[in-house]
């Protein structure tokens, strides 16, 4: 069965003054309908740069240098803007981190709604404006009639981003690629609209791509994890093995620094250092010089190694005390 989506070795570069940032760097991902994928990372691990590029939404000095984005069977890069304006918003919608990058300032909700319905479906101004009422009611918006009223800028920031996600909704698109969209909303709200989208997932078929940091948010929502580096998978799997299981010092320390329930004054854990510069990273392993189990030998680069399980694993030392059959080879 062909999968909704494949990116192969996917590479994304910016061409600085200072250099070539690699913010991309040989990704390779799969998703199947219904499926829901969390990609986790620090800031400038290259999460929200994959999910743009599989839009064509990197801006100069940026571009797509090299790879395949395979939509339904459909090169993405290949088929170029003429392509991706046919499914974007339609078969294909993305939930913006900043809710502005979806809103007109000057529109009123519902001229945005109603126009965002009918670019893609010819139906009636009344049933488009049914269909965007129904939207602002699934994502906790009560007085849908007067919201549709307003403008943009008569919103809080956590509505905008309400409306931003019922746009995105609309047409029950094939795929959702979501850029933290729950940051600014509150815990309420954003148990909702996890909601939603799960129900929306299992009902419908839509397969999601949910790009975040917060380990917490995507444990509960996603069926497989995947972990990006300096702009490279450096772990991959089941979101429940990678999270009782991560293989990876990375994943492990990411998960280690999430608040629990410890004494009060206690110490919370932390990776040390910071993220590398995409203009200057380290040779071999990119993780090396914050690895607390780094050797000599981590000075070439390791591969994406299969691993037992289904899972994949950037590391010349994962953690494999639970795996003895993988010690065994």
């Amino acid at each position: 069965m062909t999968k909704l989506l494949e990116i192969r070795d996917l590479h994304t570069h910016f061409f600085t003054r200072d250099g070539i940032a690699k913010a991309v760097d040989g990704v390779s991902l799969s998703l199947e309908r219904g499926q829901i994928l969390g990609l986790v990372g620090e800031s400038g691990s290259g999460k929200s740069v994959t999910g743009f590029s599989i839009l064509g939404l990197v801006d100069a000095p940026g571009r797509v240098v090299s790879g395949q984005v395979l939509f339904d069977g459909t090169d993405l890069i290949a088929g170029g803007e003429r392509l991706l304006r046919t499914l974007r918003g339609k078969r294909i919608a993305m939930i913006f981190q900043d809710p502005m990058m979806t809103l007109n300032p000057v529109l009123r909700i519902d001229t945005q709604m109603i126009e965002t319905v009918r670019a893609h479906e010819d139906v009636s101004r009344d049933e488009a404006l049914r269909r965007s009422r129904e939207a602002l009611v699934s994502v906790g918006i009560s007085s849908p009639d007067e919201r549709l009223e307003t403008y943009p800028h008569q919103f809080s920031g956590g509505m905008r981003q309400r409306v931003a996600i019922a746009i995105a909704l609309l047409h029950k698109p094939d795929l959702i690629i979501a850029d933290e969209p729950t940051t600014a909303l509150d815990v309420t709200i954003q148990a909702q609209i996890l909601s939603e989208v799960q129900a929306l997932c299992a009902n419908s078929g839509t397969a999601l791509i949910w790009i975040t940091h917060d380990l917490a948010v995507v444990s509960g929502l996603a069926d497989h994890l995947a972990v990006m580096y300096a702009g490279r998978i450096i772990e991959e799997g089941p979101t429940r093995d990678v999270i009782a299981q991560p293989m990876h010092p990375y994943t492990k320390g990411l998960i280690e620094s999430v608040p629990r329930g410890k004494k009060h004054g206690a110490l919370l854990s932390q990776i040390k250092g910071m993220t590398p510069s995409l203009l200057r990273l380290p040779s071999g392993c990119k993780f090396r010089p914050r690895c607390p189990r780094a050797t000599a030998a981590c000075e070439i680069e390791p591969a994406l190694d299969v691993m037992d399980q289904g899972r994949r694993v950037r590391c010349v030392h994962p953690h494999t005390e639970n795996y003895p059959e993988v010690l065994a080879k």
